[in-house]
């Protein structure tokens, strides 16, 4: 067994063919458009009534980029507008697109650039160095009375979810550079479920596989939120994965159906399991991590105890070691990863191969 070592980060370096999957849809959306001061977003925002999912890794602009934004509002320059999406059950206004923009106000406003005193930077002499506190007040008036013009959208048909708000999510998002699928999620689906992701990735043996530290664009969130939805909906399951995963966030995202302690108890299991017995490296096929393999064999893992401890180690890792060397399996794990067909043949493999585990 590999020694577990925190120190040195492994390389989290994989293709992922599911990124680019498209999604069929049809939907009927309202829409309407509003007018609204600077001043006044900055108070919505802060009442939450306006509402930025608070991942401060989602925030990509540097300081640079926020000056020049900033700046173009005070010397009246014409700036894009935002897309807000109403939630049905809150009646919030949740930022579709806009968010580099407004939360760079909202830093303005309330002084820190994450940590630091926010002065503006890389702009005109006039401005340079000054603070919200610190402009003139006529450039101060001129920034409150700025101009920002939104459109807020709802989704009337389907009911059942919003996932035309990621879809425009996904086509809007002009934050500098294209969001990651999980990410996306991250904003649409913000709730009980995300916030688990998020810790359930800080847990030692997760981190023990994937590094000292985690992927800055939410992919390993995505492999997690993955592993449960074809370990508890896998039945259901239709390509493109990548809407299957966007289902299944929407319907746990205040964990009403599944209890938070279920996840952690079934996450924290498989995954102390695997380390424990196979060390830092599994789910690699020719010594790359590969992603079919990463979810066959976490549920067969997983389903397996279900029925209680696995006592003879040495007998999964001789079991393991099988897997990873079918041919049968290392082919159906190394194309058409989201193919019906192969996630059902690839997990049927995994969990027949654990399944009779003393």
């Amino acid at each position: 067994m590999n020694d577990i070592n925190l120190e040195q980060p492994l390389l989290f370096n994989f293709d992922d063919e599911t990124e680019n999957e498209s999604i069929d849809f049809r939907y009927v959306i309202t829409s309407y458009g509003a007018d609204y001061p600077i001043d006044s977003l900055m108070k919505r925002i802060k009442d939450k009534v306006i509402f930025i999912p608070p991942f401060q890794r989602q925030y990509v602009w540097s300081i640079n980029e926020a000056s020049k934004f900033i700046e173009s509002l005070i010397l009246g320059l014409p700036v894009p507008g935002i897309f807000l999406s109403k939630e049905k059950d809150t009646n919030r206004l949740l930022v579709v697109d806009g968010q580099q923009r407004l939360m760079s106000l909202y830093y303005f406003y309330t002084g820190y650039f994450q940590q630091t005193p926010f002065k503006l930077q890389n702009v005109q002499d006039d401005l340079l160095g000054r603070t919200y506190n610190t402009l003139k007040a006529p450039d101060r008036l001129r920034l409150d009375d700025s101009i920002i013009h939104a459109t807020i959208v709802r989704q009337d048909e389907p009911d059942e979810d919003e996932s035309s708000v990621y879809q425009i999510f996904e086509r809007l998002n002009s934050g500098g550079r294209d969001l990651k699928p999980q990410e996306i999620r991250a904003c649409i689906y913000y709730g009980e479920f995300n916030e688990l992701l998020n810790d359930l990735v800080g847990q030692h043996s997760w981190r023990s596989i994937f590094g000292k530290k985690p992927d800055q664009r939410l992919k390993e969130q995505e492999l997690i939120l993955r592993f449960f939805s074809l370990l508890y909906d896998r039945e259901h399951y239709e390509k493109p994965l990548k809407g299957f995963l966007n289902s299944f966030m929407s319907k746990h995202q205040n964990l009403d159906k599944i209890p938070k302690e279920d996840f952690i108890q079934t996450f924290t299991s498989t995954y102390d399991f695997i380390t424990k017995s196979i060390g830092n490296k599994p789910f690699r096929i020719k010594r790359n991590l590969n992603l079919g393999a990463f979810d066959a064999i976490s549920i067969g893992v997983a389903e397996r105890l279900k029925s209680g401890d696995i006592e003879n180690r040495a007998e999964f890792v001789e079991a393991y070691n099988d897997l990873v060397a079918n041919k049968d399996f290392i082919s159906i794990v190394q194309g058409g990863t989201s193919d019906e067909k192969n996630v059902e043949s690839r997990i049927d493999l995994a969990i027949k191969a654990f399944k009779d585990l003393k």
